[in-house]
This record gives structure tokens, sequence and C-alpha cells, in this order.
């Protein structure tokens, strides 16, 4: 990807912005948690922190990001604690069903087959992008270009499924597929390319923005980022009053620009609503 391009697209995520300190802001009276949320003084989050920059641990093993910074304003404006439980990203959405937590916070993608067994409240866009050894020695521009190819992708992640899907259209054109290897956690599968036992790391534009930030002599981007989609909060279908309480709470925290505050402390305000 030319330089130009490339900043077109992420430039936003990977701007030297300073650190933003988070606004005070009041618990607004119209807000209000259910009870069993008031009662047992917490909300709870499904979240699999091993994708930076939205989730992920520091030094002292405390989850920071900006879903963890958005989970706790949403917590703040409850009257209430935020508390996030660490889960495998492929068992998030049952872990929620089995009522684990309370609602899921995880750069979930909002897709219709999701929706048939949780609701949205969509907080932000996310994209997907295509992690390369520095000067993309195999000359990868898109997924077209992964026949014969060794991709690494966290398991249950859309980027798993588009790679899936692309081997199907390699088999119809009698091509090699590419040979995906699925990690458990996003961390590993960024680990397998950095130790080169992959070629390509498939991840969201978000997490690879944040290692070319952290690594730019060591990867590139390949190719444009594609595959944007709405990310959003879930809550269980049964769960209407969560649900509700926490759109109106998202809705007060764009109103005021803390949502756009967290995402600009991450440099993702190219990614707001």
């Amino acid at each position: 990807m030319s330089g130009s391009r490339y900043t077109e697209h992420i430039a936003a995520a990977l701007m030297a912005a300073g650190m933003i300190a988070l606004g005070s802001h009041a618990q607004a009276d119209d807000i209000k948690a259910p009870d069993r949320i008031k009662q047992a003084g917490k909300i709870v989050y499904c979240s699999d922190i091993s994708g930076p920059p939205l989730g992920y641990f520091d030094e002292n093993n405390q989850p920071i990001g900006s879903d963890i910074d958005l989970g706790k304003e949403i917590a703040k404006r409850f009257g209430v604690q935020a508390e996030f439980a660490n889960t495998p990203f492929d068992g998030i959405i049952p872990a929620l069903q089995a009522k684990h937590c309370d609602a899921i916070l995880s750069q979930l993608f909002d897709k219709p087959a999701r929706r048939e067994v949780v609701d949205f409240v969509d907080y932000m866009y996310s994209s997907q992008a295509l992690l390369v050894h520095k000067g993309n020695p195999k000359n990868i521009k898109s997924l077209d270009d992964l026949s014969g190819v060794k991709i690494a992708a966290e398991n249950g992640t859309t980027i798993q499924s588009l790679v899936e899907d692309q081997n199907k259209k390699f088999e119809a054109a009698g091509k090699p597929p590419a040979n995906l290897v699925v990690f458990p956690k996003d961390s590993d599968a960024l680990q397998a390319l950095q130790i080169n036992q992959v070629d390509v790391y498939g991840t969201t534009l978000e997490s690879a923005a944040y290692f070319m930030q952290k690594a730019s002599d060591v990867f590139d981007i390949a190719g444009d980022p594609f595959a944007k989609i709405l990310t959003g909060i879930a809550t269980r279908k049964d769960d209407t009053e969560l649900h509700d309480a926490i759109q109106k709470a998202f809705d007060a925290i764009k109103a005021d620009g803390t949502d756009m505050e967290i995402l600009k402390k991450w440099h993702l305000e190219g990614d707001t609503l």
C-alpha cells in the first residue's frame, strides 16, 4: 500500500495525538440500570481481552483499551462498577447466553445472524485488514491473493469466515486454498506472524493499526482495509431493560462528547458512528 493510501484509510488510528483524560460526567437522572445491576453494584461484560487497542492487558495485568473505557463509562452512568470477564472470542455469545456476564463488549460485529440470538447497541465502525512482514514479500493486496498463502486468524472472528469463504472461491476456480491457521487468541495469531510461522495475519483494522504504530519497521498493512461493519454491545434477547438502558447511556455518552474523547485517546476517531 502506498504511503498516501495508507494514510487515507488509517491516519486517524495512527495520528500522534496525546493521551486525553476522560471528562467527569454526572450520572443522568433518566439513565437507570435494571434493579439487578444496581443491587449487584456492578455490570459484568464478557470481553476477549487480547486485541489492542480495544481491549488488552497492561504491564500490571489490568484491562485497558477503548472498549474498556467505554464499558467503565457506561457503568459510571449507571452508578455502578464495571467488571470484565476475560472470555475467548469463539465462546463469547454462549457465555452471555449462560449468564456468565450481563453484556458483551468486545468489538462484536453486528451481523444479521447474530441479531437472531442477541440484541445490539451499536457504538462504532470496524474494518478488516491483512498484516504482513515489512515490504510485503508475498505481494498480498487482498483476499484474492491468498491462494497457497499461510494466514493466521483468531478463532470465531469475521476474518476467519472471510478467508473460509475465499477458499470456496479458490476451490471453484481450481486454485490452491489459503492455509488458514486458527488460534484461540488474537495475540497468538500476531505472534505467529512475528516468528514467521505464517505469511499473513488477518485481524481488524483497529488492531492492525495499533501494531503498525508499535512496530512500523516490522509490519506493513497489505492492500486496503475491507468489510467495514457496525460494531455493538450485545445483550440477551430477553434482557430488553438492560439493552434500553445501555442504549440510553451510550446516547448520552455520544451527545456530551465522551465517546469522541475515548476514540481520540486510542487514535480511533475515524471509527465513530
